[in-house]
C-alpha cells in the first residue's frame, strides 16, 4: 500500500514531513501512523523475529512524535502479537509474529472487510444523530443518556468476554432522541449484526483494559457534555472521533491478520444484510 510505502522511508527530516502530509491529508492518529510503519517493518523484515526495538526515546525521535504516541503504538503491536515484552530488557519482535495473538475464529474473521464498512455506514448516520439528539433532546432525555453512559463505562468487564461494541445501547439512546424514527429504526436494525462480530479481547491486551476503558469514557463524556449543551457541531465532531477511533482499530486488526477491507464477499454480504428491508408503500 502506498501509505505504508511512505512511512517505512521515514528517517529524515523530509520524510517525517512527507507523512506529516499525508497524516493530516487522511486524517490518521499519529499513533496509527507509527504503527502501522512498525506493522510493515515487522512484515517486510526489516524488523526481524527476535530483534529489539528501539527505545520510546529513540522511536519519538525517529518519527518525531511523544512518547505517549509511541506507547500507543506499541500497545497496537502488542495486542496483534508482533511484538512481546521482556521484563528489564524491552520490547522484542514475535519470533512467531503472525501465528500469535489472534485466537478469532475463521468465520469471524471473514467478516472483517463487512465489519469494516458497517462501521463506516454508521459513521455517515451517527455523526449527524448525535448533532440532532443536541438540538431535539429534553433535559430529561439528557440525564437517562448520561445515567446509561455511566452505567455502561462504569462496568469494565474482561476484554475476552465482552463484545466490542458493548456500548451500543448508549448510541441507540442518542439515536432515539434524534425524533427521527428511521435513525433509530437503521441503527437498532443493523443491531444483530454489528454487535457480536469480536470480542475486545482482538485488539485490547488485557493489560491495556483499563486504559482502554478510561479512553472510551472519555470520548463518550465528549459526546454527552456537547448533548447536554445543546452544542449540535461539537457532538457530531465527538461522535466522529469516537467512530473513527473504532474504525482503525478494526481496521489494524484487519492488517494484522492480512484481510483484505475491500474484499469481494462484501457486494454479497451487503445483499443479505439488507434483503430484509421492506420498502414503505408507495414507495
Amino acid at each position: 500500500m502506498t501509505v505504508f510505502v511512505a512511512i517505512a522511508r521515514i528517517g529524515s527530516a523530509h520524510g517525517r514531513s512527507k507523512v506529516k502530509e499525508k497524516l493530516v491529508a487522511k486524517r490518521k492518529p499519529l499513533s496509527t501512523v507509527v504503527a502501522d510503519s512498525l506493522s510493515e517493518k515487522v512484515r517486510s523484515g526489516a524488523l526481524a523475529p527476535g530483534a529489539q526495538l528501539a527505545t520510546e526515546a529513540e522511536l519519538g525521535a525517529e518519527y518525531n512524535v511523544s512518547r505517549t504516541v509511541v506507547r500507543e503504538a506499541i500497545a497496537r503491536l502488542r495486542s496483534a502479537g508482533l511484538v512481546i515484552p521482556r521484563q528489564g530488557k524491552g520490547i522484542f519482535v514475535s519470533e512467531a509474529p503472525h501465528q500469535q495473538g489472534f485466537m478469532i475464529p475463521a468465520e469471524a474473521l471473514a467478516t472483517l472487510p463487512e465489519t469494516i464498512a458497517l462501521l463506516e455506514l454508521r459513521l455517515s448516520v451517527e455523526v449527524e444523530s448525535a448533532g440532532l439528539c443536541a438540538q431535539r433532546r429534553t433535559d430529561e432525555e439528557a440525564r437517562a443518556i448520561r445515567s446509561l453512559m455511566e452505567q455502561v463505562d462504569a462496568l469494565h468487564e474482561d476484554p475476552e468476554q465482552v463484545q466490542i461494541h458493548y456500548d451500543y445501547d448508549f448510541h441507540l439512546k442518542i439515536a432515539e432522541c434524534t425524533r427521527n424514527e428511521f435513525i433509530f429504526g437503521f441503527l437498532d436494525y443493523l443491531r444483530p449484526i454489528i454487535a457480536p462480530r469480536f470480542r475486545l479481547g482482538h485488539i485490547v491486551a488485557s493489560e491495556y483494559k483499563e486504559a482502554y476503558y478510561a479512553r472510551i469514557h472519555a470520548e463518550h463524556d465528549s459526546i454527552v457534555a456537547a448533548i447536554e449543551r445543546r452544542d449540535a457541531p461539537a457532538a457530531r465532531e465527538a461522535m466522529r472521533q469516537h467512530l473513527q477511533n473504532s474504525l482503525e482499530r478494526v481496521r489494524a486488526l484487519a492488517l494484522a491478520t492480512g484481510i483484505n477491507a475491500d474484499d469481494a464477499t462484501q457486494p454479497q454480504a451487503s445483499g443479505t444484510l439488507f434483503a430484509g428491508l421492506k420498502i414503505p408503500a408507495g414507495g
